[in-house]
């Protein structure tokens, strides 16, 4: 399905504007029924679900909200105002879209997955051996970010703007890609096969993340001519050039990307070094209760 830009010209004032994007939320309805089975799926997993799965156990409502909170991320990056402005004529707000469900969403709906859903699939014929090799850290690592910085090529990002299934296609691979990406970060533990990185190897993971967006994104920045046609021809919705545009949307993924992953390196860092401070005193606890002392 070949797409134009959906924009609509309002002859008083002279400029384009996106049907419905500002005041409708309502969204795509594939968007908000994946939406709403994704959510009904782990509510009945977490709920009656649970009995069905051996050493289960009662997930926490902490888990549970940031996994509700990574779905909410998911519709409010495909859907409402980031996906028309993004979809149509803003390169900027496009990579705001990239950075909601790749880094933002995959984080959040893995913090709510017990592991005890995984073990069933760890354990079959095909999916459990591919699972143990795509999340180590290097699979995880090149699956990802080759899929990222070939998506910014420029005949496949053109590809994927005029082409509506292919564009769902890279979205839903980014998606995938993305929650494999951070599965030695964040995957639940006690998967068989499928661990998490030790947190200083998780650390320097994290801190090599940073490396792809930056190039790609100082690529795109120092572009002396706007470099994507779709943009380029999309008429303006803002007073940005397209030029400007792109240099704002490889600022965001460049820095905007950059700081996520100093966040996430850092968040790493200090649950660490809780927990080695919570056992270092333990021993210390346990000799000041000791008797006759």
């Amino acid at each position: 399905m070949l797409l134009s830009h959906p924009l609509v010209f309002d002859p008083s004032s002279g400029t384009y504007t996106v049907p419905d994007g500002l005041t409708v939320w309502l969204g795509h309805p594939s968007v908000v029924l994946g939406c709403l089975a994704l959510l009904a799926g782990y509510f009945w997993l977490v709920g009656p679900g649970r009995a069905r799965f051996a050493g289960s156990a009662p997930v926490h409502p902490a888990r549970q909200a940031a996994f509700v909170a990574g779905v909410a991320v998911m519709f409010a990056a495909l859907s409402g105002p980031i996906h028309e402005y993004g979809d149509c004529c803003l390169f900027s707000v496009h990579m705001v879209q990239h950075l909601l469900v790749t880094l933002v969403m995959p984080p959040l709906l893995l913090a709510g997955m017990p592991a005890w859903a995984f073990r069933p699939l760890a354990r079959m014929r095909v999916i459990g051996p591919l699972g143990r090799r795509l999340t180590r850290a290097v699979p995880a690592f090149l699956l990802f970010n080759v899929l990222f910085a070939v998506s910014h090529v420029v005949p496949v990002y053109e590809l994927q703007m005029r082409n509506h299934d292919f564009h769902i296609a890279l979205h839903l691979a980014y998606m995938v890609t993305a929650v494999i990406m951070w599965w030695p970060v964040c995957g639940p533990l006690g998967v068989p096969g499928w661990p998490r990185l030790a947190p200083p190897l998780a650390m320097l993971y994290l801190f090599f993340q940073i490396v792809p967006g930056s190039l790609v994104g100082a690529i795109i920045a120092l572009a002396p001519e706007p470099l994507y046609p779709w943009y380029a021809e999309a008429p303006r919705v803002t007073e940005m050039t397209a030029l400007y545009d792109q240099q704002l949307g490889a600022l965001i993924m460049w820095v905007a990307g950059g700081f996520f992953w100093v966040f996430a390196l850092t968040t790493v860092f200090l649950i660490w070094a809780a927990r080695e401070e919570d056992e270092a005193r333990g021993p210390l606890r346990g000799e000041a209760r000791a008797p006759g002392r």
